[in-house]
């Protein structure tokens, strides 16, 4: 079996890219971090792992990505790469927006579409998006990020329920973790409120639920338990707490 994973230079990513590799799986790792990745494939000795460097902001390199590895027969993609931009709307910079647009949604669509066809014809792989429980909600002050990941849970939704009807033996999966004891909140300019899950224990929660074709990945009770709460409350009410927590994790 052979993984691309992007984003695989921390956090999330690079948990993944060792559990993979734990079950053997030969890797190919993408990220902008050249100097980050050659570090995990030093650790990664047991696999062959295969580095490149790449900027999924910049709609080319998405393709580029693809053209680079498409006969390689990729049997697991995970989407990983992204970022948040933290502050009110009005406040945050628009290239940063559409940086992150271009990163958390743009890259996900297109690498998505381009592999996905390509296991269909196989009939056999798997796709992991990663998303985040907050694509659940509206994230004042935190729009941007809440928004792409709500389109990332949709998309993923949608194509999971097509291959269903299909009968196609393809597992399309989404990750919807809530805080994650990662370097997102430095990026971000945020501090979570409530203490977040190990890495090391989402990347084997999520690839072993991907294994079994779950649609939708929630690791850790706190946010089973804020899913199944968000039933009983009304869109209104689930804005306005929503912007309270996110007023709490104003690091300033």
């Amino acid at each position: 079996m052979k993984a691309l994973i992007t984003g695989a230079s921390s956090g999330i990513g690079k948990e993944i890219a060792k559990y993979l590799a734990s079950l053997n799986c030969d890797l190919i790792i993408a990220a902008r971090s050249t100097d980050k990745l050659r570090a995990l494939r030093d650790e990664l000795k047991n696999v062959d792992v295969r580095v490149i460097s790449v900027d999924l902001s910049r709609e080319q390199d998405c393709y580029d990505l693809y053209e680079h590895i498409k006969n390689e027969n990729i049997d697991f993609l995970v989407n990983n790469a992204g970022f948040g931009a933290y502050g009110k709307f009005v406040d945050v910079p628009l290239e940063t927006e559409i940086k992150l647009i271009h990163t958390n949604v743009l890259a996900v669509h297109i690498l998505t579409k381009l592999f996905l066809r390509d296991m269909v014809k196989r009939n056999s792989g798997y796709i992991l998006n990663v998303g985040s429980a907050s694509g659940f909600l509206a994230g004042p002050t935190f729009s941007s990020y809440y928004a792409s990941k709500n389109y990332v849970v949709r998309l993923t939704q949608a194509i999971h329920e097509e291959l269903r009807r299909d009968k196609v033996n393809v597992k399309v999966s989404a990750l919807c973790p809530g805080p994650v004891r990662t370097n997102f909140n430095d990026v971000a300019n945020v501090k979570f409120c409530i203490r977040g899950l190990t890495p090391q224990y989402v990347a084997k929660y999520a690839i072993d639920n991907t294994f079994k074709g779950k649609m939708i990945i929630t690791p850790g009770l706190t946010m089973k338990m804020v899913k199944f709460f968000e039933h009983f409350a009304s869109e209104n009410v689930l804005t306005k707490i929503s912007y309270n927590v996110q007023m709490r994790k104003n690091s300033n």
